[in-house]
């Protein structure tokens, strides 16, 4: 299969699955009726990565993870230490110190957040969210349903998911944790980093917002919980460890999201676009995705998270009815990074910013207005980070000679199909 033209390249992954509908939950206990939302198969998944690489998202995902931990030292400031409030009024620290890190207290972060999670009902009207689910085929039947889960993010009754879980959605419910149920109406999304912005009337509601943090900080083996529906089981609490930054996995529009999160915290079909915390309480990514190997479509110990920073980078737009515009370089990585370091173009897209600045396939991209570029992560994560329109400095290796080239950056195009020319 040839490679596919990514906006920012990518380099050969594991399968990931985006579940744009949760499966029916198992047989509940006798003393619990969980709801049993009909849920559509989805599409197959297809590998994140630029050579093959197929769309797995589109209606639902299942969730990924995130974690920040908050570190304590004997030596550092004090700070004040988050806490959660029960009924009562009793307050319990949601971290503790031990030895030179912290610890979650899954518990009380629990109490604390989730009040702020809900339930989303996507119905849609066919089409392009069955062709596009990671399940294959769902047959002819008029309407799916998708599952997901989302959090409240203000008072004044906005709510973030994933994109995947609402696209072409007709009609939307959102169900809070008291269960009262509203129509949502979705005010804008972003098939680049798989993030919808919701919005419901807040009257008569008490809403529970959770606060965005930063996944700037995070570091490889900060503790994280993540809070979503797992196969229909509502408001479920799994933890875990980052394990690793920096990722890069497929959007929704066949383009390549940076900078996700990868965690061991259980994610499954229905916790698509639920926050993952860090142990302070603080929404730090929303998941996403899961590696599954393409033998299984559940948790495997591998999941990826959009990071929170992407997100609200997106919100402004988002809350304007706009859709967010990203930089184009117009090139996808083939299999393997340069052998000296670098990212080893695969192939280059006629008519796009690269082709234009003299881009050329075998090109190998060692460094960025002068920054080196260890490999098709790094270019992806620099590209990611500039708007459209900028001028970059490409220093490229052909052969045995090195050349500066001088790109003016576009705006990716709506699909990856579209940036190809393919059908």
């Amino acid at each position: 299969m040839p490679p596919s033209l990514l906006d920012d390249p990518v380099r050969p992954a594991p399968t990931t699955e985006q579940y744009p509908a949760r499966p029916a939950p198992p047989p509940p206990p006798p003393s619990r009726d969980p709801r049993r939302p009909r849920a559509p198969r989805g599409r197959r998944g297809l590998a994140v990565v630029v050579v093959v690489s197929s769309l797995l998202g589109g209606a639902a995902a299942s969730g990924v993870l995130l974690a920040a931990g908050v570190v304590g030292d004997s030596d550092s400031p004090a700070v004040a230490t988050p806490v959660a409030t029960d009924a009562s009024g009793a307050t319990t620290p949601l971290v503790s110190a031990s030895g030179s890190g912290t610890t979650l207290d899954a518990a009380a972060l629990y109490a604390k957040a989730s009040p702020g999670v809900v339930d989303i009902t996507a119905t849609g009207t066919g089409g392009a969210a069955r062709q596009q689910s990671p399940f294959g085929d769902e047959g002819t039947a008029p309407q799916s349903t998708a599952t997901g889960t989302g959090f409240v993010t203000g008072t004044d009754g906005y709510i973030i998911t994933a994109a995947h879980v609402v696209d072409d959605a007709s009609s939307i419910t959102v169900t809070f944790q008291d269960g009262t149920k509203r129509i949502a109406k979705l005010t804008g999304k972003d098939d680049a980093t798989d993030v919808a912005l919701l919005k419901v009337d807040p009257a008569g509601l008490t809403l529970h917002p959770l606060k965005l943090g930063s996944s700037a900080s995070l570091r490889t083996g900060d503790a994280l919980a993540a809070i979503g529906d797992p196969f229909g089981y509502e408001r479920s609490i799994s933890s875990g460890i980052v394990s690793g930054l920096d990722r890069t996995i497929q959007a929704p529009n066949g383009f390549t999201v940076a900078h996700a999160i990868q965690t061991d915290a259980a994610l499954n079909p229905g916790n698509s676009g639920g926050p993952i915390l860090n142990a302070a309480g603080e929404v730090i990514g929303i998941a996403d995705q899961i590696a599954t190997g393409g033998s299984t479509r559940a948790n495997a110990g591998v999941g990826f998270a959009v990071p929170i920073d992407l997100v609200k980078s997106d919100l402004a737009a988002l809350k304007a009815g706009q859709t967010p515009r990203h930089a184009y370089l117009g090139v996808s990585m083939a299999g393997a990074d340069g052998g000296a370091g670098g990212a080893l173009v695969g192939a280059v897209s006629g008519g796009g910013p690269g082709a234009d600045a003299g881009l050329r396939t075998g090109d190998t991209i060692t460094a960025i207005d002068g920054k080196k570029i260890a490999d098709s992560n790094a270019l992806i994560s620099v590209i990611a980070g500039r708007d459209p329109g900028d001028r970059v400095t490409l220093t490229v290796r052909r052969g045995s000679d090195s050349s500066q080239l001088e790109v003016t950056l576009g705006t990716q195009p709506s699909t990856a199909q579209a940036a190809s020319g393919t059908p």
